[in-house]
C-alpha cells in the first residue's frame, strides 16, 4: 500500500541511522505546526490512522521541547502504552527549555520518574484537588463576570484576545501569588520560550523568567503568605525542607505550564460555537450538559502532543527503537480514533465515555487538569446566564487556526442587543 503522507522534504533534518528512510514522513499538519480554516481544525489527522499509514513513523522536526526529533503514534492504544507504562518510557527532559540557559535542575513533577515523581505530586496535589477547584470557584466566577459585565453592553468582544487570553492567567497569577502587572511581560517570554524558532531568543527569555522567579522566590521566604508560590518556596516534604533545585524546578514548570492552554482552548471553543448555533443553543438551553459539554470541547482540542524518551532499545511494529530515542504522542490523532470514540468526528455535549488524552495520561496526567475544567465549566455558566443572546463570529472575521497552543490569536464575536 502506498503511504497517503509525503516523506518528509529534503531540508528537514537530519535523522538518526537507524531510522528507515521511507519512515520519515511530514506530519507537521498533525503536530500543531501549520494553519487551515476547517470548520474542525482536527480533521485531516483521520488520514494517520488509514490502514495504509504505519502504526509508527519518524518526525524529524524538533519537538517535545528538545532540538531532535522523535518517533510517533497515532493509534489510541499505542498512545496509551507511551503514557502507562513507566519502566519502558521517561519524562526526563520533557518540556526541559530551561537547559537553554544551562540549567540542568529537570521541570517538577513532569520531568520527574517513578518512584520520587509520586512524593512531589503529593506535595502539589492538595492544591489541585476538585475540593481545592471548589473552594477556588467562587474567584473563578468573579473574575469572569466582572469581566463580561464590562463588554456585555457593546455586544462584541474579541473573546480570543481581550478575554479568553486574560481571564485564565488572573485565575493563575492570583493562584500562585504573583503579580497581574507582570502579565504583558509574562506572556512575552512564554511566547519566545514555547513558539520562537530561534534559539538564542528562546534562551534569553527563560533567563529573563528565571531571574524574574527565583526573585519571587527569595520574596516568599522573606514573607510568605497563603498562596501556591508561597508554599512551594517553603515548602517542606517528607519531613525535609525543598532544595534549591526543587524550588525553582516547580515554580517554573507551573508558570511555564500556567499561561495559555486555557486561553487556547477557550479560542477553538468558541469558533466551533459561533460556527454552530445549533450547538450553541443545545447547551445554551440545556445547562446541565455544561460538564459533559467541557469534556468534548477538550476532546476536539488536544493542544499539546507529548513526548517521552525511551530507556532501553526494543522493537515496535516491527520498528526498532533505540535507549535515548523520544516518542511523540498524537493527541491530535488518538483523540478521533473510532477504535476507542463512537463517531469520532461528531461533536456530542452529552458523551458519557470519553477518556482522551487532551490533558495527558497515566500518572502525569496534567497537575492543572481540575482547574482547566472547572475554569472552562464556570465560563460557559456564566457566558449563557449573563448574555443569553446567540452569539456568531464577526463577518469578515480571520478564523484560520493553528491546532495547537497557537490556536487562534483574535476571534471577534457579535451578538443582537437583549
Amino acid at each position: 500500500m502506498t503511504c497517503p503522507v509525503a516523506s518528509a522534504p529534503a531540508d528537514a533534518p537530519a535523522v538518526p541511522a537507524h531510522v528507515p528512510p521511507e519512515l520519515v514522513l511530514d506530519t507537521r499538519f498533525a503536530n500543531g505546526q501549520l494553519a487551515n480554516d476547517l470548520p474542525d481544525p482536527y480533521a485531516e489527522t483521520d488520514v494517520l490512522r488509514d490502514p495504509s499509514f504505519p502504526p509508527i513513523h519518524y518526525y524529524p522536526w524538533p519537538t517535545s521541547g528538545n532540538q531532535c526529533g522523535a518517533w510517533v503514534v497515532t493509534r489510541y492504544e499505542d498512545i496509551r502504552r507511551v503514557y502507562e507504562d513507566n519502566d519502558l518510557f521517561s519524562t526526563e527532559g520533557v518540556a526541559q527549555f530551561q537547559a537553554l540557559a544551562g540549567e540542568t535542575w529537570p521541570s517538577i513533577p513532569l520531568g520527574i520518574d517513578p518512584p520520587d515523581h509520586a512524593k512531589y505530586r503529593r506535595f502539589l496535589n492538595p492544591w489541585f484537588t476538585p475540593v481545592a477547584m471548589k473552594t477556588m470557584e467562587p474567584r473563578i466566577r468573579a473574575i469572569i463576570g466582572e469581566m463580561i459585565d464590562a463588554f456585555s453592553a457593546r455586544c462584541e468582544v474579541d473573546i480570543a484576545h481581550d478575554f479568553g487570553r486574560v481571564f485564565p492567567v488572573k485565575v493563575f497569577l492570583d493562584l500562585m501569588g504573583l503579580p497581574f502587572a507582570m502579565f504583558d511581560q509574562f506572556l512575552a517570554w512564554e511566547w519566545d520560550i514555547l513558539h520562537e524558532p530561534d534559539i538564542a531568543t528562546k534562551a534569553a527569555a527563560v533567563r529573563s523568567i528565571l531571574a524574574y522567579l527565583r526573585g519571587f522566590i527569595a520574596e516568599k521566604q522573606v514573607a510568605p503568605d497563603g498562596t501556591l508560590g508561597s508554599y512551594i518556596a517553603n515548602g517542606v516534604l517528607d519531613g525535609q525542607p525543598l532544595n534549591v533545585e526543587e524550588v525553582i524546578g516547580m515554580t517554573w514548570f507551573l508558570w511555564l505550564g500556567g499561561l495559555d492552554t486555557v486561553a487556547s482552548s477557550v479560542s477553538q471553543m468558541y469558533r466551533r460555537l459561533g460556527m454552530d448555533q445549533a450547538l450553541q443553543a443545545r447547551i445554551r438551553d440545556n445547562p446541565a450538559t455544561i460538564s459533559t459539554a467541557v469534556e468534548e470541547f477538550l476532546r476536539v482540542q488536544p493542544l499539546v502532543n507529548s513526548g517521552r524518551k525511551v530507556k532501553r532499545d526494543f522493537v515496535w511494529h516491527d520498528v526498532a527503537i533505540k535507549a535515548g530515542d523520544w516518542v511523540s504522542v498524537y493527541n491530535t490523532s488518538g483523540n478521533f480514533d473510532p477504535a476507542q470514540f463512537p463517531d469520532p468526528r461528531r461533536f456530542d455535549p452529552e458523551r458519557q465515555v470519553n477518556r482522551h488524552y487532551t490533558l495527558s495520561g497515566g500518572i502525569h496526567l496534567c497537575l492543572g487538569a481540575h482547574l482547566a475544567r472547572r475554569e472552562l465549566r464556570v465560563l460557559l455558566d456564566e457566558w449563557f446566564t449573563r448574555i443569553p443572546q446567540p452569539f456568531r463570529i464577526k463577518p469578515g472575521t480571520d478564523t484560520t487556526v493553528t491546532p495547537g497552543l497557537l490556536s487562534i490569536r483574535n476571534l471577534p464575536i457579535v451578538w443582537d442587543v437583549a
